[in-house]
């Protein structure tokens, strides 16, 4: 006669027994559609929340304004800032003060944009490019551009040179880094089918890698020309004659400070200008990213 036993109660048997039931979950409720994760919305809600997006500053200024009321040079309104910039184009400093400052960021970010991107596409392209260039890139990148000024005036005068040179190294090395790190995310499957279908080493470059990354590296480009922009003002404390940054503190001499605003304002277009010319270039050249 043959006896079966039962198996030893073990360790995890006992303490599963002595779990207690799992926590029943309520039903998820329904989201709406602005507040769902990358849902589209209707063209109203878009249109609706782009014009607040606007206009509730824009009230909150005048409002704080109007809180102020009595003072103002310490806080203009917005028609105030408008009317002194209509006064400023009037005289034509405006128009001397942009040109001077969007001539200064084309030849300074112009030319980081000229380096960076090459060494971004050897580093992202090539580990010896990337063994070679990404220590001392990513060194330089934590020192403060503005700590240069001294070092710049020594080297290249008061001039215009100085101010190119102070933009550039604001914005050449952040550029180089991301670009590299757009060209490292083409698909490796890309490149070893190219080279089964017979393509060289600069073909793949030519054809593959930059393509692919081109996207990537406009979208590079438009983060860091907001940099230029923000390092131009510093640039032109450099003995400027003129310039955005220039008028902003020649009116904060003067406690002209609806001079400032507009001229805050003005920085701001120009910004939003570029930024659309960027996107609008990026969505034409690469639409399969998008």
């Amino acid at each position: 006669m043959t006896v079966t036993r039962e198996p030893a109660a073990t360790a995890d048997s006992v303490d599963r027994a002595s779990w207690g039931p799992l926590p029943r979950r309520r039903p998820a409720r329904r989201v709406p559609a602005l507040l769902a994760i990358r849902t589209p919305i209707p063209a109203a809600g878009r249109w609706t929340l782009t014009v607040a997006s606007i206009v509730v500053p824009l009230a909150a200024w005048q409002i704080g304004s109007m809180l102020v009321d009595g003072q103002p040079d310490f806080l203009p309104s917005p028609l105030e800032s408008v009317a002194a910039g209509v006064e400023m184009a009037r005289t034509g400093q405006l128009w001397t003060d942009t040109a001077a400052t969007v001539g200064r960021v084309l030849r300074g970010f112009g030319l980081a944009v000229a380096v960076s991107v090459p060494l971004g596409l050897l580093m992202g392209s090539f580990q010896a490019g990337r063994a070679a260039l990404e220590p001392m890139i990513g060194l330089l990148r934590y020192l403060p551009a503005s700590a240069f000024i001294p070092l710049l005036i020594i080297w290249l005068g008061l001039g215009e040179p100085s101010k190119v040179a102070l933009i550039f190294i604001a914005t050449v090395f952040f550029n180089t880094l991301m670009t590299a790190n757009v060209v490292r995310t083409v698909p490796a499957g890309l490149i070893d089918v190219s080279y089964t279908l017979g393509a060289r080493r600069f073909e793949v470059l030519r054809k593959v890698i930059v393509p692919h990354s081109l996207p990537g590296m406009i979208d590079a480009i438009r983060v860091n020309a907001a940099a230029a922009w923000n390092f131009v003002v510093v640039a032109e404390l450099i003995n400027a004659q003129s310039g955005l940054g220039y008028r902003i503190v020649r009116s904060q001499r003067f406690n002209q400070l609806d001079n400032i605003f507009a001229v805050l304002i003005v920085i701001a277009l120009i910004g939003v200008a570029i930024d659309l010319a960027l996107r609008t270039t990026r969505d034409r050249v690469g639409r399969w990213a998008a």
